[in-house]
């Protein structure tokens, strides 16, 4: 019998981290994180914490199944921190939406449409 949590058994581990930067794109990249875990699409955990080398994060990224990294912008934070640990991860920038920085309105719409587009992929 398979798990139904993400405490083991059969199931993938997939864990999501999102740039949240102060930029509308940033606030869609958390946003979509968060929906895609309430789903049960993978687990949000913190970008931050891979940022700053803490073991227990560092770690989790290793041993997951599938990381993916959401970034707000071209800047490309969460990208350059995985990319600074050698760790793999999947990567999706919200400006490869039709998004732009610091000027599309983020709505409920945008919100689950990025989504979807991400879920499809992931």
């Amino acid at each position: 019998m398979a798990c139904s949590c993400s405490c083991g058994g059969d199931a993938a581990t997939k864990l999501i981290y999102a740039c949240s930067g102060a930029a509308n794109t940033g606030y869609l990249a958390d946003q979509v994180a968060r929906k895609l875990h309430a789903e049960g699409t993978g687990k949000m955990t913190c970008l931050s914490g891979v940022g700053a080398d803490i073991s227990g994060f560092i770690e989790s990224a290793k041993s997951a199944d599938k990381n993916v990294v959401l970034d707000g912008c071209p800047v490309a934070c969460g990208k350059k921190a995985f990319e600074s640990k050698g760790l793999p991860f999947d990567y999706f920038v919200m400006t490869d939406f039709g998004v732009e920085k610091k000027k599309t309105e983020i709505t409920v719409e945008v919100i689950d449409r990025v989504t979807a587009e991400i879920r499809g992929k992931i």
